[in-house]
């Protein structure tokens, strides 16, 4: 499928002619400004720029606390109080760096759960959405190891759970933990290994962001409709789309303006408000907390890996299947990467012919409730393993599951969805009417 027709950069001067044949990089960023965007857009696609806004800011800052981090196990803690108390500005660009880790997951969730609900995944944008959840998994190990630096007590905790987990995997687990250790426990090789790595990763998520940006411009950006730009002409192209300069760059850095105002909020009045206060406790290995949890956004898939416990009859079955290769651990760390999996396949699971959930009477309940659900295992992630928690979890993990590998395969076969739009000019004159057109 060809790209959206529009103008192309045309060099006018001598230098930009010179320029130009040697280097085209005003020709490359002309086009991806200028891009024909769909205009019926709503503000659910806003988190684009916030995302950006956050790698960039995450890697500013990271780059600064790096020059007054000592990755070494005798000084990693006190290294983050020095900055905290005597780097100029340090507790300000800190408390930025962890709650933009923070802000950099709520707008890749709603991101995520807006291209779900809109079908921004179905063809021609798999590949789009598969490098998507790439960046996603790279975002998670990122802020991991991130969590591991300040070296206080739930870093170290949290850091001997999570990488215990691949300890689980049967024959070649222990081995593999090892490595990633660098020993046989969490030490300095550790903090050294897990330093050197967060400070790559954002780097690899840059590129990959790239290569994302430069997927949907040769597909197109989906939209509410879910009805494709037309094509065939460069004017019937124009009558579904507005140059993504001006009008959705002004949108998106009005959008931006907002959220900082929270965000700014939130660094300057509550910065520890999503912490964990055994944070602020140097790591002693000699002394384990009360309640081992992971950072907010990992709670829903911490909450997965939890809910299947030996007790449960899948466990069971599964174990009896496989002549006890895999026990219930090794099951809980199967379910938690297998709950990002049937994301990722989203593309192939769904079978309905329309994109869009805004036509899919049906799927909307479902996918409400795919949302409650999410929130629902947040929450059961950050309370103990006892119950009722331990059978709320186990019910919500099922239901995510099934959503993807159940509901979404059989919605596309007895759903009657309603009727859509011929065009996207068809939608945007419904909504605002024949004459609200762009000024020229």
């Amino acid at each position: 499928m060809g790209g959206i027709p529009h103008d192309h950069y045309e060099p006018k001067t001598g230098g930009e002619q010179w320029l130009h044949k040697r280097l085209p990089i005003v020709g490359l960023l002309y086009d991806t400004i200028m891009i024909p965007t769909p205009k019926n857009l709503n503000w659910m696609w806003i988190w684009g720029i916030i995302l950006t806004f956050c790698l960039a800011l995450q890697i500013v800052t990271g780059i600064i606390l790096v020059m007054h981090y000592t990755p070494h196990v005798d000084y990693a803690f006190a290294s983050v109080e020095h900055i905290m108390r005597n780097v100029n500005g340090g507790y300000m660009i800190r408390y930025m760096h962890a709650n933009g880790a923070s802000l950099f997951f709520v707008a890749v969730y709603l991101h995520i759960f807006r291209g779900l609900y809109y079908g921004s995944y179905k063809a021609p944008r798999e590949v789009t959405w598969i490098i998507g959840m790439l960046i996603y998994l790279m975002m998670m190990g990122t802020a991991f190891m991130g969590y591991v630096l300040p070296w206080g007590q739930m870093s170290f905790w949290g850091a001997t759970v999570i990488t215990g987990l691949f300890g689980a995997i049967p024959g070649i687990g222990p081995d593999i933990q090892t490595w990633l250790l660098g020993g046989p426990a969490v030490d300095n090789a550790t903090l050294n290994r897990f330093f050197s790595l967060h400070y790559l990763l954002p780097f690899v998520i840059a590129g990959l962001v790239a290569v994302h940006i430069w997927a949907f411009h040769t597909t197109g950006n989906n939209n509410p409709t879910g009805v494709e730009v037309r094509r065939t002409s460069k004017e019937e192209a124009a009558r579904d789309t507005v140059p993504f300069w001006p009008y959705y760059v002004i949108k998106d850095l009005f959008a931006l303006a907002i959220i900082l105002l929270v965000f700014f909020a939130v660094v300057g009045f509550m910065p520890n408000y999503l912490g964990h206060p055994d944070n602020y406790i140097e790591a002693n290995p000699l002394s384990t907390p009360a309640h081992i949890v992971p950072e907010w956004y990992f709670l829903p898939f911490y909450a997965i890996l939890r809910a299947f416990t030996a007790d449960v009859w899948v466990v069971i079955a599964a174990e009896w299947l496989s002549f006890g290769i895999i026990d219930a651990k090794f099951f809980g760390v199967l379910a938690m990467f297998g709950a990002i999996a049937v994301m990722a396949l989203a593309p192939w699971l769904d079978t309905s012919s329309v994109r869009s959930g805004r036509y899919r009477p049906m799927f909307k309940w479902w996918f409400a409730l795919l949302c409650l659900d999410f929130m629902v295992l947040m929450w059961v992630g950050a309370m103990p393993a006892e119950e009722p928690y331990a059978t709320i979890s186990l019910i919500a993990s099922a239901y995510w599951f099934a959503y993807f590998l159940v509901i979404l395969p059989l919605l596309g076969v007895i759903e009657k969805p309603l009727p859509q739009p011929a065009t996207i000019e068809d939608d945007f004159n419904a909504h605002y009417g024949s004459k609200a057109h762009p000024a020229e």
